[in-house]
């Protein structure tokens, strides 16, 4: 007998309305009452997802339509977070490949569909915004199957069904010249052409844990599709973890997805999506949950390794411990310890150093959305400009890891991002240039290269250049990167910056401090158009005479100063520096805070580089 249950999962860029799509089916499938208020973009239920307008997090849910339940796991876009998506791969049967009408397929639409792909999941494409200016569904069209040659499609996969349509207005067709209707047309597509889950009923209890939820009744919460049997409260359960070692325990909740809650239940049968308490603290992704301790443990999907590397340390600042609750280096470490238990593509590692630690990752992108979460919790730490991990070949050759870089950009703008391409040693593959006169660049570029282009093309193109990445290859190291071809004021003083010390420095470059904000010596108070640090004192007071009076500087007016976000200010900072993140503060400052001490350490590190040179 054939189950009446269909699990996919929904891939895409970054902003193809992924999120907004989910939002149209659960609609369809009745979530909402017919007098109850839509929750736009309701899956991205994280603060952060919601500010950034981007999905972080992977995400369960299910509708019910037809008799058929219809399990969803909603997948972020961005590449920093494709670990998210790597791993409900094994969860799922199918996958929605959700591409803009306009823009076409991306760098991250490549490679979530060859992961799933690889899986040998059932694709449905949907062309979304084709209510859009520009618009172009059949050209689109042709450039995903282009896509599917590309990356090895199997002949069923390249005839993959495709739907038209716009999740924002709640219609898809099987053809864009069709009624503009409802979401019915892509319903229909899910049942007849996602195939029902390759489970057993009849078989031993088994489950792959593909996703890990915090309960504060009872602790872990692993996720998974049930590929054998069926699981209620009370049964018996063995872990059998990733090193051979096995762990018996019993089941003390089971959980559904449905619409917009987890909601206990009563169990799950084969083929569902189920998440269970079991009462193990140390239950990770990658591990097998069956009925008896003699089932071969279940194989996980491979995950990429990370490529960028920051250090997290304490706040030793003289500001350290005044705005945050959690400041130890035990506290920080806990947290980052935790963060291992639900983040697969997360290192952490201790350091010889006291209360530093290195954290690996995907991309910058994704570390500082832990530093912005651990920030909003009452952490106060810093962290450093983000270093790639570096490898050695077999004959000891540097290697470093690079990035395949896609650019769109108005065609004027294309001989400054060739500049910018060619000072992060970047090396342009392909150019094609639209009737539209938007030109499209293809590059392979260091992964160093990447940290803080972003922010370099959206100030190029006046914000009208869009950029996505995708890791390469591990190749020789391309050569020495300048991080930045300005310098810094940096303060030598401690107190409280005064309008009368600004308006004095405002002539020397552009200020990140506004008076009344707190400063320290080794802080970073503006950008200084020369390369080097300038020492300067933002906290110097006006002598005043019987001729001068303090009324004159309230009626001068100061220019805003720069404010960071926390990931460009991560992009910003060079080797020597830091970012102080606390829950009401970003700043920038020096690792080494005393004047003399850092002079001491370059001139030791010149010494140095000179021995090894010569």
């Amino acid at each position: 007998m054939s189950l009446k249950i269909r699990n996919l999962a929904i891939i895409a860029h970054v902003d193809h309305g992924k999120t907004t799509l989910v939002d149209q089916l659960l609609q369809a499938g009745g979530t909402y009452r017919d007098n109850q208020a839509t929750t736009e973009r309701a899956m991205d239920s994280m603060d952060l997802e919601r500010e950034k307008g981007i999905t972080i997090k992977a995400k369960n849910t299910s509708i019910h339509w037809k008799g058929y339940t219809i399990n969803i796991v909603d997948t972020p876009g961005h590449a920093d977070f494709g670990a998210e998506v790597e791993r409900v791969m094994k969860m799922v049967d199918g996958v929605l490949l959700v591409v803009d009408a306009s823009g076409g397929p991306q760098a991250q639409t490549r490679f979530v569909l060859r992961k799933a792909l690889a899986e040998g999941l059932k694709p449905i494409v949907v062309i979304n915004k084709i209510d859009r200016p520009f618009a172009d569904p059949l050209k689109v069209h042709d450039q995903v199957l282009e896509l599917f040659l590309d990356i090895d499609a199997t002949e069923e996969q390249f005839n993959a069904p495709f739907v038209y349509g716009s999740a924002r207005d709640g219609y898809f067709m099987n053809h864009p010249d069709d009624e503009k209707k409802d979401c019915i047309p892509l319903l229909k597509k899910i049942v007849d052409c996602i195939p029902p889950p390759k489970a057993n009923p009849k078989a031993p209890f088994s489950m792959l844990v593909s996703n890990i939820e915090w309960d504060d009744y009872v602790g872990r919460i692993a996720i998974g599709k049930v590929l054998g049997g069926n699981v209620k409260k009370g049964d018996t359960l063995w872990l059998l973890r990733k090193d051979g070692t096995k762990q018996q325990s019993k089941v003390m909740k089971t959980f559904t997805y449905s619409g917009l809650a987890t909601t206990d239940s009563e169990g799950c049968g084969a083929g569902g999506i189920v998440g269970i308490a079991a009462g193990i603290e140390s239950i990770d992704i990658g591990e097998t949950l069956a009925a008896s301790d003699d089932i071969a443990p279940l194989p996980f999907v491979a995950i990429d390794p990370p490529t960028v590397q920051m250090q997290f340390s304490i706040n030793d600042g003289p500001l350290g411990g005044r705005e945050g609750k959690l400041v130890t280096s035990r506290a920080i470490r806990e947290r980052l310890m935790r963060e291992l238990k639900t983040n697969i593509s997360i290192q952490v590692a201790d350091t010889d150093l006291s209360g530093v630690f290195n954290v690996s990752a995907r991309g910058a992108m994704q570390i500082a959305i832990l530093v912005e979460q651990m920030r909003r919790e009452g952490f106060e730490v810093c962290v450093s400009r983000p270093m790639v991990i570096f490898r050695r070949d077999d004959h000891g050759k540097l290697l470093e890891p690079f990035e395949t870089l896609y650019i769109e950009a108005p065609g004027d703008y294309t001989q400054g991002i060739l500049k910018i391409l060619a000072n992060r040693k970047g090396m342009m593959e392909h150019m094609d240039t639209e009737p539209s006169g938007r030109t499209f660049i293809q590059a392979v570029i260091p992964t160093r290269g990447l940290i803080g282009f972003e922010t370099e093309l959206v100030n190029l193109t006046s914000g009208h250049g869009i950029m996505s990445h995708l890791f390469k290859e591990y190749a020789p190291h391309a050569g020495d990167i300048q991080n930045r071809t300005t310098g810094t004021l940096v303060s030598m003083d401690s107190g409280t910056a005064t309008p009368y010390a600004l308006q004095m420095l405002e002539t020397r470059g552009i200020l990140f401090v506004a008076p009344g904000d707190a400063v320290y010596g080794g802080m970073l108070v503006g950008e200084n158009p020369r390369v080097g640090d300038m020492p300067v004192n933002p906290v110097k007071e006006k002598h005043l005479d019987n001729m001068r009076s303090a009324g004159k500087d309230k009626t001068s007016k100061l220019t805003p100063p720069l404010r960071f976000s926390l990931e460009r200010a991560i992009e910003y900072i060079d080797t020597d520096e830091l970012v102080e993140a606390t829950p009401k503060n970003i700043r920038l400052r020096k690792r080494i805070l005393d004047a003399n001490a850092r002079k001491r350490a370059q001139k030791g590190a010149t010494t140095e580089d000179r021995s090894n040179r010569g």
